[in-house]
């Protein structure tokens, strides 16, 4: 099933178009036709004043998907559950566990906030759906569920735990994307891709039937990876054959420095007001 008709806007991210706010998070609104979606929320700040500004009503909001439970994509839930009351809620169950980023020894807490949390126990049960395996949440619309990690050189992209001591690390089990067909390939919309870009394709290529890819959009968090990673993940990107590349929030500067230089025009860095129509 194609979607006849695509638009993706980025609401929230780390740059910001010219009188929209700037945020260490993610959230995309995807207009399906029939169909839209909210695909992360921020931390919060950020994603009413944008939305707003850029003419994007939340209270039309046919679904909430979350790509896993970090605060800075989780931090707007009670905003969207507050406008769009019919919403239907996708994400894995590990989005609330506690979870820590250690940093020179100290341990930050990076889980969902408490009042999203609190958001997602007054959903009824009707509207809240975890997510175990892949799914479509729509027509044409699919959800990886968890993306199988199969390369020896992505990880999850950082110091990530799930105690203050160290001691268990995440894995962030929880992370999903979304894909969606079109005449010219897919779409692909990620939030961290903390299971890895290449991983995350090659899964979305198996669920979906194709390995054409029109477009990757989110953030590809690898801010702190190594020299090997980054070299092999933008060889396995420059394979793709992507007729576009929208590195967001948590991509990095030097990843996108390789990037644009292996893909060149086709990769367009992204920020709040961007949109994309296919």
């Amino acid at each position: 099933m194609i979607a006849p008709r695509l638009k993706i806007t980025i609401m929230v991210d780390n740059q910001a178009g010219d009188g929209l706010a700037a945020e260490h998070g993610l959230s995309l609104w995807i207009d399906a036709g029939a169909t839209r979606i909210v695909f992360d929320t921020g931390q919060g700040a950020a994603l009413a004043g944008n939305a707003g500004k850029l003419g994007i009503g939340l209270e039309q909001a046919d679904i909430l998907v979350l790509s896993h439970g970090h605060y800075d994509h989780t931090g707007g839930i009670p905003l969207v559950l507050q406008s769009a009351r019919k919403t239907q809620l996708y994400c894995h169950a590990g989005v609330v566990q506690p979870r820590y980023a250690m940093r020179n020894g100290t341990a930050k807490t990076i889980r969902m906030p408490r009042d999203s949390m609190a958001a997602i126990d007054k959903l009824p049960e009707e509207n809240l759906h975890w997510t175990s395996r892949a799914r479509l949440v729509a027509r044409g619309i699919g959800l990886t569920g968890p993306i199988p990690r199969e390369t020896d050189y992505e990880d999850p992209g950082g110091p990530f735990f799930l105690d203050r001591q160290g001691r268990r690390a995440d894995p962030i089990d929880d992370d999903l994307a979304l894909w969606m067909p079109t005449a010219q390939g897919l779409v692909v919309c990620v939030g961290c891709c903390h299971a890895g870009i290449v991983n995350t394709l090659n899964h979305v290529f198996r669920l979906s039937g194709t390995n054409r890819l029109r477009a990757l959009i989110g953030g590809f968090h690898l801010l702190d990876a190594g020299e090997e990673r980054l070299e092999q993940t933008v060889a396995a990107l420059r394979s793709c054959a992507p007729e576009l590349v929208v590195p967001c929030h948590c991509t990095g500067e030097k990843a996108m420095q390789m990037l644009t230089s292996a893909l060149d025009n086709r990769v367009v860095p992204g920020r709040a007001g961007a949109g994309y129509e296919f």
